[in-house]
This record gives structure tokens, sequence and C-alpha cells, in this order.
């Protein structure tokens, strides 16, 4: 009897890893596939995030869920913990959210720049106009209408700053903030022929359907800068973290450096961004 006590004490002890090492192994195969990005409506109206986010996951296996919304949007995602990964476009704001321990890795890895359309009456006559600030005092000086996304946007927040840069900012009925994206607000200042600030990219892929055209560009000031920001696995332990990093990495390679390069192209003429980083 004792003997077979013993023979089945050593049995159990045998099997018990076996099944221990079974469950394990099934745990470590289940992974959360769906990433959550948070981005800007720029690289989604473009296409180009279509375009990436297809090539990443025919090999990947994951899923990207883009929510596109204005930069300050993205971010106070960041901060609910409800993005695993975010692309955005407003530099202030990036560092505050990284020094505020909500994210990690900031790393800016594209560009496009700032144009400012208007009406080809250009009321404020601003063609010629090499400085943005010198083209936004104009806009005050004739009392011409201006279109903004106050959304707390990138391209809003970048808006913002070159008003205080000119030293004026229109007030009252000369001034119409849309809460929206980049091309519904495009589309209002058209419809209103209002001065508008946009993206290059946006305005390229928007060009045939307006009537706006490009009254200031080229200024130094007008640069715009694309981020990528990991979401903190330490503040946020719920994010996918494997998820977000593959597709992070899968941004910063040479693969999406050539997609990057070549989109727009054909159609335009030229790219719609550029891509800036030393791709792997």
């Amino acid at each position: 009897m004792f003997k077979k006590i013993i023979t089945g004490l050593c049995l159990a002890v045998l099997i018990t890893p076996v099944f221990s090492g079974a469950v394990q192994g099934k745990s470590k195969a289940v992974k959360n596939k769906t990433i959550i990005l948070a981005t800007t409506t720029s690289v989604q109206d473009t296409g180009l995030l279509d375009v990436l986010i297809s090539a990443f996951q025919k090999k990947s296996g994951y899923i990207v869920k883009a929510i596109a919304v204005g930069s300050g949007q993205a971010m106070q995602m960041g901060k609910s913990g409800e993005a695993d990964l975010l692309w955005v476009h407003s530099p202030d704001d990036e560092k505050g959210f990284v020094a505020g321990g909500y994210g990690t890795d900031r790393t800016t890895f594209m560009y496009n720049d700032f144009v400012l359309l208007g009406p080809a009456s250009d009321p404020a006559k601003i063609k010629g106009e090499k400085k943005v600030a010198g083209a936004f005092a104009k806009i005050v000086s004739a009392g011409a209408l201006f279109v903004s996304r106050g959304d707390k946007s990138g391209t809003h927040k970048k808006e913002l700053k070159l008003w205080a840069a000119a030293k004026v900012k229109p007030v009252g009925e000369k001034y119409i903030e849309s809460g929206q994206g980049m091309a519904a607000t495009v589309a209002i200042a058209n419809e209103k022929e209002a001065y508008i600030l946009a993206d290059r990219s946006s305005f390229l892929s928007l060009q045939k359907n307006i009537n706006l055209q490009i009254v200031c560009e080229n200024d130094e000031a007008l640069l715009n800068r694309y981020s990528l920001i990991l979401a903190n696995p330490v503040k946020f332990p719920k994010v996918n973290v494997e998820g977000a990093k593959a597709f992070f990495d899968f941004l910063l390679t040479k693969k999406t450096k050539k997609i990057v390069g070549k989109y727009g192209v054909e159609k335009y003429g030229k790219p719609l961004f550029h891509y800036d980083y030393p791709a792997k």
C-alpha cells in the first residue's frame, strides 16, 4: 500500500508540471492582436495611413485600429490610457506628454509643411509675402475672414503660435472655429472664401475640389514635423505593448521610408510627406 501511495505521488509530481506547462504555453500563444493608434487627420485624409497599415497588417498578424483626431485629442486619449501608440505633430505638447510620464520613445520621423490658403481675389493682398507672421497681420489689417480648426490639433496649435508671432488675431465674426478636421475645415473656408492654415499634403489632396490657393509658403516657421510616441506601460499596464512596438518599429523601417517617399508622386508630381529618420 505504502509503495502504491509513493508511486502515485511521483506520478502526480510528473504530471503537474506537464499540465502547468501546457496552460502556460497556451497563455503565451494568446496575444492582443488589436493595436489602437491615436493619430492626426492629415495622415488619414491623404490616404497614407491606409497604405502603411495595409502593408504592416499583411505580415504582422496584427490589426491596427486608427482613430484620427487632432493631435490634442490624440494625446488626451493617450493620457487616459485609450491608445497604444500615438502619431502626432504638436512638438511642445509631445514633450509635455512624455515628461508627464504618459508616453515613451518619442521619435520624430517625417515631415511636411504648412501653407496659408486664401481665395483667388486675395483681399488681404498677401501674395508675395515671405513671412507668414506678416501675412497673418495683413489678414487682420484687411478685416478678412479666417477659418480655424479650433480643435487643439497640431495645426491649430501652430496657427495660434503664428498669431502670437504676428501679435494680432481676428476677433468676432472674422474668426470662425470649425472644431473639425483638416478636410472639413478647408471645405468651410473654401465655401466662405476665407483664409486658412493647412498642411500642404491635405491641400494637394483636396486642391481639385476647392478654389483656394496658396498665398504664403516656404517660411521656416511653417515646418510641420510628425512624431511617434509609445504609451507608457508602467502607467497603463493594459496597453498592447508588443503590438504597439511592432507597428512603431515598422514605421521606422526602410520599407516605410520607401512608401512615404513615393506616396503622392504619381498623382501630384511630388510626395505628400518626407521621411526624415535613419531607417533600419
